[in-house]
């Protein structure tokens, strides 16, 4: 029973490639280009390229940099 609140949609899994890269903060040539080059994980259902916030979290983890001692 939902009391007429309005229940929200979870949060997608898969975002397209316009999506992933707004949430980067690059340009969606940018995210081609890391993906091209395996730097970024994509999920691909028949000829659609998707990626998946978990990949988008990894890839943003793995360019962290260490502050300087």
């Amino acid at each position: 029973m939902n009391n007429g609140t309005p229940v929200s949609a979870p949060p997608p899994l898969l975002l397209k490639p316009k999506e992933a890269a707004r949430a980067l903060s690059i340009s969606p040539r940018k995210l081609l280009s890391l993906t091209a080059s395996h730097q970024i994980e994509v999920v691909r259902i028949d000829r659609s390229v998707r990626y998946s916030v978990e990949s988008l979290n990894r890839f943003i983890e793995s360019r962290k940099s260490r502050p300087a001692r």
